[in-house]
């Protein structure tokens, strides 16, 4: 089993996603989105599953510093604008196969490891 994990080291979500996997042993493909955006089509993927406004957090600090707050883009804008700045994405976006979760969803993990 591998899974792979997109985020940043520093939100406290994705140490939670690495420290899980870690801890049963599962190998883990981090892709830092800092060093490396995820690419407009991976982020596709997530949003065909979850929809664009669950990608988005809206609670980040850098979303407040934009002014997001009243944006009202389309759902391709809003792709092209997390692709090209990661810290508005939920944290973090892990893939295992074909399944997919956003954020902190370890109920979803434990499923998917059996444990």
């Amino acid at each position: 089993m591998e899974v792979q994990i997109f985020g940043v080291r520093k939100n406290p979500d994705t140490r939670k996603a690495l420290r899980f996997f870690a801890e049963r042993r599962i190998k883990v493909h981090f892709v830092d989105l800092q060093e490396r955006p995820a690419s407009p089509g991976e982020l596709r993927r997530f949003a065909d599953k979850f929809g664009v406004a669950a990608l988005v957090d809206r609670t980040s600090r850098r979303f407040a510093e934009w002014g997001l707050g009243a944006a009202r883009l389309s759902d391709a804008a809003w792709l092209a604008r997390l692709a090209e700045e990661p810290l508005l994405l939920s944290q973090p976006l892990v893939r295992y196969q074909q399944r997919l979760a956003v954020g902190n969803a370890e109920p979803v993990w434990r499923e998917w490891t059996g444990r």
